[in-house]
């Protein structure tokens, strides 16, 4: 390809990038604020949360794509730019799954702890940020890495507006030069490079997360000292 093809990509690869943080972003807040009041002690609360997940998992993204960049803004006067209408689109329809994320390991959670929270007479909200979040967010780290690389390969629908993401840039590339086979793989493989890199960062922020709740090894603690007697409490005093 010449350098202004490959220019083309490396512009397709920065919108789908900055797509993919924007989007993220409102999902990652849209599955905290849905998920926990879908725990809410209130029914009214619960339903609606509820209600908005039930619509957003049961419609398909590439339609609310087309309903907010095309219905929407003449509703209300106003027309939405494509990076602004994938971010609402994705992020909305991914937190929606996010929230069941949230939810799941929120409940997942061991009731006595609850329950020792409400014994030192916590609030709810200091409950939920003292003791429900920091045991619940470790396990929501893994789901929520296959929700981002979902997320990834979803911002390919945005090219449908005409949005020069990596799909259509690449798409553009392969009408120029007459060759399917080569631009697709090349784009291909720059989707599983993006989300390989997620994975590891992914991972990366799991295993902080765990270590400091004291599931996995701190930095410079030795499987052998952690299974020592006086370290388990297993076998101490046997001499």
């Amino acid at each position: 390809m010449t350098s202004g093809l490959w220019e083309l990509v490396l512009k397709g690869i920065w919108v789908t990038v900055q797509l993919l943080v924007f989007s993220a972003a409102l999902a990652a807040a849209v599955s905290f604020v849905v998920g926990i009041a879908r725990t809410h002690r209130l029914w009214i609360v619960r339903f609606l949360a509820g209600f908005y997940t039930e619509v957003f998992r049961g419609t398909s993204a590439l339609i609310m794509i087309f309903w907010v960049f095309f219905v929407l803004p003449p509703a209300f006067g106003w027309q939405l730019v494509p990076m602004w209408a994938g971010t609402l689109a994705l992020g909305l329809t991914y937190g929606a799954y996010g929230s069941e994320i949230v939810r799941g390991a929120l409940n997942s959670v061991d009731p006595a702890q609850r329950e020792g929270g409400i014994a030192l007479s916590f609030t709810p909200w200091q409950r939920l940020r003292l003791i429900l979040l920091p045991q619940a967010v470790p396990e929501m780290i893994p789901p929520f890495s296959n929700l981002l690389i979902e997320l990834l390969k979803g911002t390919a629908l945005v090219s449908v507006m005409g949005m020069g993401d990596l799909a259509f840039s690449g798409n553009l590339v392969r009408l120029a030069l007459q060759e399917s086979a080569e631009i697709y793989t090349y784009i291909l493989l720059i989707y599983f490079v993006i989300a390989f890199l997620l994975t590891r960062v992914m991972r990366g922020l799991e295993k902080k997360l765990k270590a400091g709740i004291g599931e996995v090894p701190e930095k410079g603690v030795s499987q052998r000292e952690l299974h020592r007697p006086e370290t388990t409490g297993v076998g101490g005093g046997a001499a």
